[in-house]
């Protein structure tokens, strides 16, 4: 070998060597800057929250004196009027009922929908599909006067299935959309296998396909619990009469409206108005990833 040839592989390893280096850095530098965007995104959603949660034990005079401050003494006296109070616990227990009746009228019909959409052919299937999808961008402000004279019709103003029937209605589009390719790609060696074993079609839908769905199942539920939580527009219009027959949301607006010169008091039952739907969803994050990537997978 000359030295010329030498010199020649000395310089091709001395350029991949450079290449490795250079992709190197900038896989280090593209690892940098999704850790400064994640930190940042996490920063703008956790820094509220902690800034209600510690003002609620703060005292007025505190927060306008020094906003960004720590509470210095600790004051529980707001938390404490607060879970004292015999309307913030039936506002609670209202938006539980609403929420639980939600999440599970979804939950039943929206599997029941997406069931033969995903598993059957007929006619019309993709046009029954399209306008499900439609449902998505047909947002409730635009039927609140027509919902609001039906609901009226049928004697529900003031009553809470007066809001639980509308927030299914409104919740399907989505339930649907996660559900549907989920359980389409379940293997139909499963369908066939339980046929020959004398299952219908019924009895394959609650004994089979729903445990092998539960994970999307937990998804849709968590988001129709969550969105049915913290829904306000619809409860401004059908809830009518005392305050102890509105969920959290109206209780927290109106709450603001009578204790407005007392903003620790007002972030203390904000705080308190929220926890329940955040401890939900942290709980089931994790299984609400796993639905959506199974939707997607199908």
């Amino acid at each position: 070998m000359g030295a010329e040839d030498v010199s020649t592989m000395t310089e091709q390893k001395t350029s991949n060597e450079a290449d490795v280096r250079v992709r190197r850095f900038r896989l280090d530098y593209g690892n940098i800057l999704a850790i400064v965007v994640g930190l940042a995104a996490v920063a703008v959603t956790l820094v509220p929250l902690i800034y209600v949660v510690l003002g609620g034990f703060r005292t007025t005079w505190q927060l306008a004196d020094n906003p960004a401050g720590l509470p210095h003494p600790w004051v529980f006296s707001k938390y404490g009027s607060v879970l004292t109070s015999a309307r913030f616990w039936h506002q609670m227990l209202n938006s539980i009922l609403v929420a639980a009746g939600t999440t599970t009228g979804v939950i039943l019909l929206g599997t029941m929908a997406a069931y033969p959409l995903a598993r059957y052919n007929f006619r019309a299937k993709g046009v029954l599909y399209v306008i499900f999808t439609l449902g998505l961008m047909f947002p409730i402000g635009v039927a609140a006067l027509p919902l609001y004279l039906l609901i009226r019709d049928l004697g529900l103003i003031g009553s809470l299935w007066g809001v639980i029937i509308p927030q299914i209605a409104f919740q399907l589009p989505i339930t649907i959309i996660i559900m549907r390719p989920f359980l389409k790609a379940l293997p139909k060696e499963i369908e066939e296998a339980a046929q020959i074993d004398g299952l219908g079609r019924v009895g394959f839908f609650w004994r089979i396909l729903v445990p092998l769905a539960r994970p999307a199942i937990l998804t849709v539920g968590v988001l129709a619990f969550i969105a049915s939580w913290n829904a306000y527009l619809l409860p401004l219009l059908i809830l009518q009469g005392d305050a102890s027959g509105h969920t959290l949301p109206l209780g927290v607006q109106q709450f603001q409206t009578q204790y407005s010169s007392d903003t620790a008091a007002i972030l203390a039952y904000t705080s308190l108005a929220m926890l329940p739907a955040l401890a939900f969803f942290t709980i089931l994050e994790r299984r609400i990833v796993d639905g959506l990537t199974g939707a997607v997978k199908g």
